[in-house]
């Protein structure tokens, strides 16, 4: 399977609490619920096709207890939370040893390792929301194959943020982009390796260049 991270982030690239207030104020945040009056419809249909390709989803343990607290009691009528209590969820977790939620299983073991174990299963798509703390690790051992990225027109100045201190250089190749009517862009890069390095400084004259120059002058 192909792991997905799909994130939503403001323009300063926080991606803490972005459906409510109460979601995540952890570090004293106080923005929670920032994405919700840029919802449109263009979005919603662009949610519901990227979540009808998950064959499995992975979630961290914050993000695994808010989705199983409201899903489950969604119907099917609505087609996200239909897929969602159906498909195959894993969890990493050192601190739930009981997960309720239908079709739930919990990662034993280095995470880095049960994860890149999954990659190897067949299937379409692995796909990370939110999950913060599981995105760093995901990172840091290259695991990540796609980045689906929501940018929301808002800057909040504090915040987890996806790229933390300590990220690993890497170039990425954009392949999608979207608009919504609300100016939030939706980005799909896939990694492509190290970063390339340039300069558009000029190149100092070697002692021999100005050596030339000063002969010239005089003549």
């Amino acid at each position: 399977m192909k792991l997905v991270v799909g994130t939503f982030l403001t323009l300063d690239g926080v991606m803490q609490g972005p459906g409510g207030p109460e979601e995540d104020r952890s570090g004293g945040f106080e923005h929670g619920g920032w994405l919700v009056p840029y919802f449109d419809d263009m979005m919603g249909k662009v949610v519901t096709a990227w979540t009808e390709a998950a064959d499995g989803l992975l979630l961290g343990r914050r993000t695994y207890e808010i989705f199983a607290a409201h899903w489950p009691r969604i119907g099917d009528e609505d087609p996200i939370a239909r897929k969602l209590n159906r498909v195959r969820k894993y969890v990493a977790s050192r601190t739930l040893d009981r997960l309720e939620w239908n079709n739930s299983t919990l990662l034993e073991g280095d995470v880095a390792t049960e994860v890149a174990k999954l990659k190897r299963e067949p299937g379409r798509e692995l796909q990370v929301t939110g999950s913060g703390n599981l995105i760093q690790t995901l990172l840091k051992h290259d695991l990540v194959d796609e980045f689906r990225l929501w940018v929301f027109p808002v800057v909040l100045g504090k915040g987890k943020r996806l790229f933390a201190d300590g990220a690993i250089p890497a170039a990425l190749k954009l392949t999608d982009t979207k608009t919504s009517t609300t100016g939030v862009a939706i980005h799909t890069y896939r990694p492509a390796g190290k970063p390339d390095y340039g300069s558009f400084m000029l190149e100092e004259p070697s002692a021999e260049e100005i050596e030339r120059r000063r002969k010239i002058a005089k003549s």
